[in-house]
């Protein structure tokens, strides 16, 4: 990577998570990084290629990190679910603790859920997360039918991207403090008794 185009990573990231995806114009990115448009055009190409660049720079790290403590607690478990409390430290402890890491690219993970452009870049940059995930979720959860876990993690994914945008300065607790409880706020929910009547052989 050369130093312009870290330099124009580095801009759009905080720019991106300030002002949004939208309201952020490629002009902005190259006067507040001090490069010419032709750069942004030579390293990317578009607007839309630098934000893969930009989401996939620190969302491939985190990916791995994820995955490979769901592979540890899958292994633990042998043929058995992995329990719901290791499951969702494996999904939200590696996001959510860089907050403190990288708060810029946190945030802006949390802008582009709120502008609605996180189901194309999770189908970009997450799906294998996405997939390895809800199965491990839908396992440790077998009271869940397929549609209510799915509106459910749609919740928690939420409650998760607010916490990322609103970063650790607003929130009266340590950082592994608000972790632990948004993880337990999480847990209830997803435990919560299912609003379509238990996911049986009957019920299916």
């Amino acid at each position: 990577m050369t130093e312009t185009h870290g330099k124009i990573l580095d801009t759009a990231e905080r720019l991106f998570g300030d002002q949004g995806y939208a309201g952020t114009s490629l002009r902005q990115i190259i006067a507040a990084a001090g490069v010419n448009l032709a750069a942004i055009h030579y390293h990317f190409g578009s607007k839309e290629e630098l934000l893969d660049h930009l989401v996939m720079r620190k969302a491939g790290p985190l990916n791995e990190e994820r995955l490979a403590l769901l592979d540890r607690y899958e292994a633990d478990a042998g043929s058995g679910p992995v329990p719901l409390e290791k499951v969702l430290h494996a999904f939200l402890e590696p996001p959510l603790l860089w907050v403190k890491k990288s708060p810029d690219f946190t945030k802006l993970m949390g802008r582009l859920y709120g502008e609605g452009l996180m189901p194309s870049i999770a189908e970009k940059h997450f799906q294998t997360v996405k997939v390895r995930f809800t199965a491990a979720l839908g396992r440790a959860l077998p009271h869940l039918r397929e549609q209510e876990l799915a509106l459910r993690l749609q919740f928690m994914v939420g409650a998760m991207a607010h916490t990322m945008m609103l970063g650790w300065q607003h929130f009266p607790a340590e950082g592994d403090l608000v972790v632990r409880e948004l993880a337990a706020f999480i847990i209830g929910g997803l435990r919560a008794p299912a609003v379509l009547g238990e996911n049986t052989e009957e019920n299916k």
